[in-house]
């Protein structure tokens, strides 16, 4: 019996699970490793003990695998690509399945059929599949050009919106307040140079994204439009990938189109679905969102299973 490996490295965690064609046999999770966010040797002893571990769970041989499916971002780069075949080959035989991990997270949602992704996690973009197979996107661009709606575009917004009603009222905010204190800072000014900061002392902008949220749960108007607004560029993201589908030469004409969402704001942050499914409603009339989210894992296994 076949023993197979799935991996799903985000930008804030990796997962891996060993199965064979029928059970999970054993998990395991570690940081990010993702190369944007940590040095290559980091990365790929993250991996590699992760691997070792999930094995060690499963009371099986790395030696055993006959295929792994692995799904991270950033995939595009021949340099990502070259990396993460060196990292997986180095311990574990057998194919392996290099793919985004909007990909696998497609798969997880509608195994081999059409339907439309989107992400919303560290970063955010979304993926539609036709029925004849055709894959088409809309953003991913990272952090700095783009990933609109995403923990880290959340954090950032939330920042210049509540600089920018100080600026009017000339009184902090209770957001900004609530952002000082998660950081330990005393003051605004403190703020601005940590938020300033690059290289190794940037700061992670995605994990304020719970802090708006609950400070929108609280009441707070700014907190609650950053949510609306994350929403509305989510479904943006989604509308544009259903255009770019029904423009294709072999457009699939349907009724309805499923749509998917897996990462932590969509599934966590119930204001940004709400504000995306209400968007999505009046720019894609065609588009039925699922009430949950999918787990990416679970794409990485089909695809490992099935080739």
């Amino acid at each position: 019996m076949g023993i197979f490996v799935a991996i799903d490295a985000g930008g804030t965690k990796t997962q891996c699970l060993i199965a064979d064609q029928t059970r999970v046999l054993g998990r395991a999770t570690t940081g990010t490793v993702k190369l944007m966010r940590v040095p290559e040797p980091e990365a790929t002893a993250r991996l590699q003990s992760m691997l070792a571990e999930a094995a060690a769970s499963a009371g099986v041989s790395l030696g055993q695998v006959e295929r792994t499916c692995f799904g991270l971002a950033g995939v595009s780069s021949p340099a990502v690509q070259a990396w993460a075949r060196q990292a997986v080959a180095a311990v574990v035989p057998g194919e392996l399945i290099l793919c985004g991990d909007e990909e696998i997270a497609l798969d997880a949602a509608f195994p081999g059929g059409a339907g439309i992704l989107v992400i919303a996690g560290t970063g955010s973009n979304a993926i539609g599949r036709t029925r004849s197979g055709e894959l088409f996107g809309a953003g991913g661009w990272g952090p700095v050009l783009g990933d609109e709606g995403s923990g880290y575009w959340i954090g950032l917004e939330a920042i210049r919106a509540a600089l920018r009603a100080q600026d009017r009222s000339g009184q902090p905010s209770r957001l900004l307040g609530e952002i000082e204190r998660h950081w330990g800072l005393g003051s605004v000014a403190e703020l601005v140079a940590m938020g300033n900061q690059r290289d190794a002392g940037a700061p992670d902008f995605a994990e304020l994204a719970p802090v708006v949220a609950r400070c929108a749960e609280q009441g707070d108007e700014l907190a609650g439009g950053i949510l609306l607004r994350a929403g509305e560029e989510l479904a943006e993201l989604v509308a544009l990938v259903y255009r770019k589908m029904q423009a294709s030469a072999a457009a699939d004409r349907v009724a309805e189109i499923g749509v998917a969402f897996t990462g932590s704001v969509l599934a966590q942050i119930a204001p940004v679905r709400r504000a995306m499914g209400s968007r999505l409603a009046a720019l894609v009339p065609a588009a039925r969102v699922h009430e949950t989210a999918v787990d990416p894992l679970d794409g990485a296994l089909w695809r490992a299973r099935h080739g």
